[in-house]
């Protein structure tokens, strides 16, 4: 399956109900939105939205989602924890 074909979230690597329900919340409505997105971003207007703090590793899953959707490959949500923490110094 092309990436263009995913029509549901949860056809994405490590994305279930709930980041399904994150993405839409942030105006996120097809698979194809997620190119080009700045994960970090996302978390933090998830947050902003929500008037909650996430677990930080909300982040690996967006990152993992968008650079899926941008043609990278499958990888387990928790390979993108050390990009993360180096961005964010460790947090």
């Amino acid at each position: 399956m092309s990436r263009n074909e995913i029509k549901d979230f949860q056809e994405i690597p490590n994305v279930g109900k709930a980041t399904k329900k994150d993405f839409i919340l942030l105006g996120i409505n097809e698979p194809f939105e997620l190119v080009g997105r700045d994960p970090y971003q996302m978390y933090s207007d998830l947050c902003k939205l929500t008037s909650q703090r996430y677990d930080p590793c909300v982040i690996d899953v967006f990152i993992s989602a968008v650079r899926y959707m941008e043609g990278g490959a499958a990888k387990k949500w928790w390979e993108f924890t050390s990009e993360r923490k180096n961005h964010m110094g460790n947090q």
